[in-house]
């Protein structure tokens, strides 16, 4: 299993890269991210937010996460959105923050699979939703960016608390001569 990285790592607000290998390397990636994304029990989950600055998101709204409703997008792009529809948001990558946004209720999204073949999917309601989060991760965006100032001021104290934790792990730990 992966490690979901949390706010504030820095490879969360990068662009990621394009993929350009379709090996088994890359599947082999897609199936640990569907793992690691169930295990955190997530609906969708984006390279970067597990260290890997590479255009890729899975995603997984069905109902007990059947297989066959799984989807690896790779290199995606935004065909069309329709519609308007409000409801809570969360991310994996920012542990127990929900906040209410807007999105377009329909999105269809143009993307490779796994094998580099190019595809088009559309979705409705929460699969919509979560193409157009996982999608801000993979530009660089985080899903807080654009709320409204009141659903800001509910979660700021989770954010700092967030980004202290970071500070605490990234600080170099002191070394005790003896």
């Amino acid at each position: 299993m992966l490690t979901i990285v949390r706010y504030p790592d820095p490879v969360l607000t990068t662009p990621a890269k394009p993929v350009t290998d379709f090996g088994p390397r890359l599947a082999q990636l897609v199936e640990e991210m569907f793992l690691t994304m169930y295990q955190s029990k997530g609906v969708g989950l984006a390279a970067p937010q597990v260290g890997i600055s590479q255009r890729i998101y899975v995603v997984n709204c069905g109902k007990e996460q059947p297989p066959e409703t799984e989807l690896a997008l790779i290199n995606p792009v935004v065909v069309s959105v329709e519609g308007e529809q409000c409801g809570d948001e969360g991310c994996l990558s920012f542990p127990g923050i929900f906040v209410q946004k807007k999105r377009p209720k329909t999105v269809t999204m143009r993307a490779q699979d796994v094998h580099g073949k190019w595809f088009e999917v559309t979705g409705e309601g929460l699969l919509a939703r979560a193409f157009l989060h996982e999608l801000e991760h993979l530009d660089g965006k985080v899903f807080l960016e654009d709320i409204e100032p009141a659903e800001f001021v509910k979660v700021r104290k989770d954010i700092d608390n967030l980004r202290r934790a970071y500070k605490e792990r990234t600080r170099p730990k002191e070394r005790v001569v003896s």
